[in-house]
This record gives structure tokens, sequence and C-alpha cells, in this order.
């Protein structure tokens, strides 16, 4: 069974790019060559893969990739360093902020 990949791209800018894919180093490779022109990191390149992480199924890889890309980028790079007790920390952090205050 093919393996699937959420993974993350530090663009040249310094902004990050979670996508998921089935072919990992061919979807990298499109991502550096400019291939997808409508795509975040064409104007954005070069491009360096800093996390990966292999799933079974394309659903459990767009689920995360989905999930990643509503953290923000503090939780992003704890989770590239490796850090599970700061994304930990975070979550919580984020779970029991106030709600904003609307008038």
């Amino acid at each position: 069974m093919k393996p699937f990949w959420g993974y993350i791209l530090l663009c040249n800018d310094g902004s990050y790019y979670t996508g998921h894919t089935d072919e990992l180093e061919q979807r990298i490779a499109q991502h550096e060559s400019g291939a997808i022109r409508g795509c975040f990191t064409f104007k954005r390149r070069p491009v360096t893969l800093v996390y990966s992480q292999e799933f079974f199924t394309r659903e459990e890889a767009l689920t995360a990739e989905m999930q990643i890309k509503g953290w923000g980028r503090k939780k992003k790079e704890a989770m590239i360093r490796g850090d599970w007790v700061e994304v930990s920390k975070l979550a919580v952090a984020y779970r029991n902020r106030k709600p904003a205050q609307t008038d």
C-alpha cells in the first residue's frame, strides 16, 4: 500500500506552506520548480522541506493538513522541532483563551 504524506515547507519569505501528497519527492520538486503556477509557494521560492509525516490514508493526511493549517506559527514551529510538550501547552492555551468580546 502506497503511503501518503503531510508536509510543511519553509518558504523564502519565512512563511510556511502545509500540504499533503502521495508522492513527496515529486511534490517538493514541483514546488521548487514552480510547476504549479497558482500555488502559494510559486512566488515564495526557494522552499525547504522542514517537516513530513507518513500516513496510511489520504484522508488521514488531509485531516492533518487541515489541522496544521489552523495552527499559529509558534505551534507549527514547536512541531517542526519535535517539541510535543510545547505543542500541548499551546493547544491548552488556545482552548483556555477568553472569547472575543462583541459589542
